[in-house]
């Protein structure tokens, strides 16, 4: 699984970096500037973005609207990091399409599941859209079929009136 994260403080990106790594065989890239970020998401979507509220330039909020308005980043689990205790912040962080929250400082303990449960969660929404495809697939083939067999219906019934007409 691919995972951004995207961290102006050095300490947190560092941190952050390193819990994900220990989850086990995961491609961890981290941005300490969010356009940056941003555009790498945008050109290869990962299967979670762990983003800061407070950064320089672009906020949390306004990453996540970009990247709620990608469609190929619409869906993505998205885990913002915040020190920012005001309720508003989290209302906001929300309403923009952020799926969890971990406040600072980052607790490993609290940071760890959170990302096994993020990342199961795009596991089972890639196995969702795969079996989609799927049944897709099967529905265009089946509807095939009927076609052929009503179109083999009506010639042979056009071959038994014809054979019925004097």
């Amino acid at each position: 699984m691919n995972v951004v994260i995207v961290e102006d403080t050095p300490v947190n990106l560092v941190l952050m970096q390193n819990l994900v790594r220990r989850l086990g065989d995961h491609d961890c890239k981290v941005f300490s500037e969010p356009e940056l970020g941003l555009a790498w998401c945008f050109a290869s979507p990962p299967d979670l973005i762990i983003v800061d509220y407070m950064m320089p330039v672009m906020d949390g909020i306004e990453f996540i609207g970009h990247c709620r308005a990608n469609d190929d980043l619409r869906n993505l689990p998205i885990l913002m990091v915040t020190a920012a205790a005001d309720k508003e912040v989290r209302y906001a962080a929300l309403e923009a399409g952020a799926t969890d929250f971990l406040t600072k400082p980052i607790d490993k303990n609290e940071f760890t599941p959170r990302v096994k449960n993020m990342l199961r969660l795009r596991e089972s929404m890639m196995a969702t859209t795969r079996r989609a495809d799927e049944l897709a697939i099967e529905v265009r083939k089946a509807t095939a079929e009927i076609h052929q067999r009503e179109r083999e219906t009506v010639l042979r019934l056009a071959k038994a009136a014809e054979y019925r007409d004097p």
